[in-house]
């Protein structure tokens, strides 16, 4: 593959204003958390990510975009009281979010649609702040026996918000509303803004004012209780403090942060002041406190993250203490938001700041685990390619640009780009469209061509041809139909032979609309005025558990569409896992005259199992014939199974070069009209490729055949048990793939972040070796020195090699374990016993005596059954498909391994090549386009090296690093080699 390594192609992430988890902590959970769990990041742009934590395997489900001038400050979630379905099963509340941004409005938001549901506004000033009220204790009730008007209301949450001007008012979430219900502050002469608030329990607000005060209400009687000052601020600086952040501990304590820096610690029954640290250099900007009430994090304008943990009260009698223990500096920026979620096995901090990037860190293995960063670029890439014309397109907010990237010779042998293509002359900015109006970008495509580009936005849907001009291009906007252009869209895509433009509308109805040349001008393209409405498949929800019903239709939200490489196959999939496909049926014949149409009103995706559908209310059974084809559903879709877990990568094998399959009949394999069928098509099915890969958020790879509705051969004799282990425990999740097929190739090259992996589709990935008991398991059974001497050198050599850790089962969510020689809080994790007058000696793994590793020998139980019986069965699997294919092709290659150290791709050789291979090279990686293949008309971009060996694929591989983002200045302290 030959890269073009690019790091002009703008992209500004934003800053992270506010977090949100859709659950508070709980550490009687088991396992993980709540399968529904969700956080909420909200940016400066007004965008809203929507993250799965999917048991630590973070990747980014969702974005709800923002637009013009938008910020989003605050973050809330609230679930609806549990209800009772028609069988009398227990259903779980909807999770609601809300949010705030420099205006006067609190908005809820639509998970399933993206868009706004509600607002409340009123005459009151900015909002500045906002937090749920925590749910009462449930009562134990009979499955018969009713909750009383009292008990009923204690489930519900209301809305608190603080305000620019004083004020302080509760807005009444029942009934799946959003509606004003109680001021329990006035706006005072002196207008003190809120800046921060938090329920200390069901009935009482703690509210931060910027004059120095910490208020306390309570709601019942819109009274305030209490107002307990900081004081005048230091000398000379501002006279008043603000109190950025307040929380309040399981016990009742109230902490505060303010602007001097310092953690105050309150007394929540008589409201005191018990204690001060001063923790910060600058302004404390958000605090987060543990779920056990014994630990307090702060973070601030100086970049520290600061870990505050209670001392003392061992004894009956004794007073507790805090104590600031340890501070990291581990943001470039701010840290302007935190965020806690806690479980038994599970217990992590979130934070984010103007750098824009969030991290995990681990709150009871603070400093034993490392933390870990998330990417701040979009999960699926904001790239596109026109391959024909070495277009690159890439979007953000409201604005798309255009590159040209120049071909580049390969010189003797070395790979390098000729004089003349280096340097900035290499690339050039041909056009640029900037949106008009306030809604962000959805979505955006191009032709392959490099003729037609589409962007959508929530609003509406644009049509744009591309045009030479001299060096640059000519941008023109094409006139739609109402129904094209009149209506937002979520994702659009173009089909590989530019008939057909895909979108997925905000209820997640699925659209194909045709694009034919009129008078048989290419340049002179239209659209056909009515849509053809796709209808997926009914889902039986009753299978889902309790604790997934509580996002509602949103498990059929649409995140990934696809077209076969002969644009006569297309599928979507959603976020539950589940995959629909339809088929074009028929030849094109554009002689043929236009049928009525009968597609029948935009309906929303079901949520609920429902009776079979009658046949006025299918499509399918008045299909919308357009110049002899239609598309159909075919009886094997419903054979593809339901994913474990999302998709992250979805895309059709390409065919092979000069495979095209001709889908225009000109009219000879057309049946003629009579007066029965007047609009007659032929029944003709797609014979070409309908391979389609997924890889799932657990690092799952799947191939299936779309038109068999079956796993493909070499997925079946290739299952995600036997890809490497590299691969599997991989943290960043995967972004898009790029193919190389043809010449001999069969590869597909996967990325995330920062790495890259290529498989080669065309051999069997090696079986798993046969391999001895590890160190840790001899060394927990008692192995003695010899085991721990091994165990200590394996880790010394991954530490010096820089070999990325293993994501084991036992981690706590964040990163991975800290090495036991680099511990700076607490003892180490093994001991050595010693028992018996002969001194016999067993190494203990003390995590395994607190009941922090019981996943471990589960782990070690999952190895041992795949090496022994799923070794086997791969064995037989490919036996039989060597058999059944002649013998003649080679599937049991050993694996091949470089030993030149060498990232490159070395040239192809029949007896040298690899099953894989990857880099972790570049970082952080914005998405891989393709610039040219293999499988472009007559071989054009095809590069090839001075021995005229075909070296694949050429891409633009885009990087965004950190540095290259401009962020405003930054707070320098005192001592800033401190970390």
């Amino acid at each position: 593959m030959d890269i073009h390594r690019c790091r002009f192609i703008p992209y500004p992430p934003s800053a992270i204003n506010a977090l949100a988890f859709t659950h508070p902590s709980n550490p009687t959970t088991l396992n993980k958390g709540y399968k529904d769990l969700r956080l909420a990041i909200g940016r400066a742009n007004g965008d809203i990510e929507i993250w799965n934590p999917l048991r630590g395997a973070w990747y980014q489900e969702s974005i709800l975009r923002g637009g013009k001038d938008r910020s989003i400050e605050g973050l809330a979630w609230i679930q609806d009281p549990d209800d009772v379905d028609k069988h009398g099963h227990k259903v779980a509340g909807k999770l609601r979010l809300f949010s705030i941004g420099y205006s006067t409005a609190v908005t809820e938001w639509d998970l399933d649609t993206g868009r706004p549901a509600r607002h409340s506004a009123g005459n009151y000033g900015e909002v500045w702040c906002i937090a749920a009220q925590p749910k009462g204790p449930m009562p134990k009730k009979t499955a018969n026996e009713e909750l009383s008007a009292a008990e009923l209301e204690s489930q519900n949450q209301h809305i608190a918000a603080g305000c620019a001007d004083g004020s302080i008012l509760l807005l009444n979430t029942s009934d799946g509303d959003l509606r004003f219900y109680r001021i329990l502050a006035r706006a005072s002469k002196k207008k003190s803004r809120v800046l921060s608030i938090t329920f200390q329990n069901r009935h009482t607000i703690i509210a931060g004012h910027a004059d120095s005060t910490v208020r306390i209400y309570d709601i019942r009687n819109a009274q305030q209780v209490r107002n307990m000052t900081l004081g005048s601020g230091p000398k000379g600086g501002p006279q008043e403090i603000l109190v950025w952040s307040v929380k309040c501990l399981t016990d009742g304590t109230i902490v505060s942060g303010d602007s001097t820096g310092t953690v105050s610690f309150w007394d929540g029954n008589n409201h005191t002041l018990l204690q001060r640290i001063k923790s910060h250099e600058a302004d404390i900007l958000d605090l987060a406190v543990s779920a056990d009430g014994n630990s307090v994090f702060s973070g601030g304008m100086d970049r520290r993250t600061t870990l505050h943990r209670r001392t003392g009260g061992d004894r009956p009698g004794d007073r507790t203490r805090w104590a600031k223990v340890t501070h990291q500096r581990m943001h470039e920026h701010d840290v302007k938001a935190m965020a806690t979620f806690e479980t038994r096995n599970m217990s992590i901090l979130v934070s984010g700041g103007l750098d824009t990037i969030p991290l995990i860190l681990p709150i009871q293995e603070f400093k034993r685990e490392n933390h870990r960063g998330l990417s701040n670029l979009p999960q699926q890439p904001v790239l596109k390619s026109a391959p024909r014309k070495r277009l690159v397109m890439s979007w953000w907010d409201r604005e798309a640009s255009f590159w040209a990237i120049a071909k580049r010779r390969i010189e003797d042998g070395e790979g390098d780009a000729a004089p003349e293509a280096q340097g900035p002359e290499g690339r050039k900015l041909v056009a640029k469209i900037l949106l008009q109006g306030e809604a962000s970008i959805t979505s955006c495509d191009i032709s392959q061509d490099g003729n037609l580009v589409a962007i959508s936005t929530m609003a509406e849907v644009r049509i744009f041809q591309l045009k030479d001009k001299a060096e640059s291009l000519r941008v023109q906007k094409l006139e739609t139909p109402t129904d094209v252009g009149g209506k937002g869209a979520r994702l659009i895509h173009f089909s590989p032979d530019k008939r057909w433009l895909a979108t997925i509308q905000a209820n997640n109805s699925v659209q194909l609309y045709k694009i034919f040349e009129k008078d048989g001008l290419k340049q002179n393209l239209q659209f056909l005025p009515k849509p053809v409405d796709l209808k997926r498949l009914t889902r039986d929800f009753t299978i889902i558990k309790n604790h997934s019903q509580s996002l509602g239709s949103y498990n059929r939200h649409i995140t990934h569409l696809a077209f076969s490489s002969d644009s006569r196959i297309f599928a979507v999939a959603d976020v539950s896992g589940y995959i629909d496909s339809w088929v074009l049926e028929g030849h094109e014949d554009l002689t043929q005259e236009l049928a009525p149409q009968h597609s029948t009103p935009l309906k929303p995706a079901p949520s609920s199992s429902s009776d079979s559908d009658s046949d006025s209310d299918d499509p399918e059974a008045h299909p919308t014939i357009i110049f002899g084809q239609h598309w159909l559903r075919k009886p094997t879709a419903s054979l593809l199974p339901k994913l474990p877990a999302a998709p992250l990568v979805f895309s059709f094998r390409p065919s092979p070069p000069n495979t095209t399959t001709k889908t225009t009949s000109n009219g000879h394999s057309t049946p003629h009209p009579t007066r029965n069928t007047p609009y007659p098509h032929s029944h003709n099915l797609p014979t070409g490729e309908d391979r389609l890969l997924v890889l799932t958020a657990e690092n799952q790879l799947y191939e299936f055949n779309v038109l068999s509705g079956a796993i493909s051969a070499w997925s079946r004799r290739n299952p995600t048990s036997s890809l490497p282990r590299e691969f599997r425990d991989l943290r960043d999740r995967a972004m898009g793939c790029v193919w190389n097929v043809g010449h001999c190739n069969e590869r597909v090259w996967l990325y995330g972040v920062n790495w890259l992996w290529m498989f080669d589709l065309s051999r069997d990935l090696p079986l798993l070796e046969e391999r001895a008991e590890s160190p840790e398991t001899e060394a927990m059974r008692g192995g003695g020195d010899v085991a721990m001497k091994q165990l200590k050198r394996r880790a010394d050599f991954e530490h010096e090699v820089e070999v990325p850790s293993k994501r084991s089962k036992h981690d706590t969510g964040a990163g991975s374990r800290v090495k036991d020689s680099e511990l700076m809080i607490g003892v180490g994790r093994w001991m050595r016993k010693t028992f018996g007058a002969e001194g016999k000696g067993q190494v203990v793994n003390l995590e395994r005596e607190r009941g922090r590793a019981e996943n471990m020998e589960d782990e070690e139980d999952e190895v041992m059954v795949n090496r022994d019986g799923g070794n086997q069965l791969l064995s037989l699997r490919r036996e039989e498909e060597h058999e059944s294919h002649g013998g003649g092709k080679d599937m049991t290659n050993a694996v091949d391994v470089s030993a030149s150290g060498d990232d490159r791709m070395t040239e192809w050789q029949p007896d040298q090549r690899l099953h894989f291979w990857h880099t972790f090279k570049y970082r952080p990686i914005l998405g891989i386009v393709p610039l040219a293949n293999e499988s472009d008309d007559e071989g054009e971009g095809v590069t090839e090296s001075n021995d005229g060996s075909h070296r694949g694929v050429e891409v633009a591989l885009v990087e965004r690093p950190l540095w290259d983002v401009d962020l405003p200045p930054k707070y320098y302290g005192k001592q800033e080699w401190d970390p």
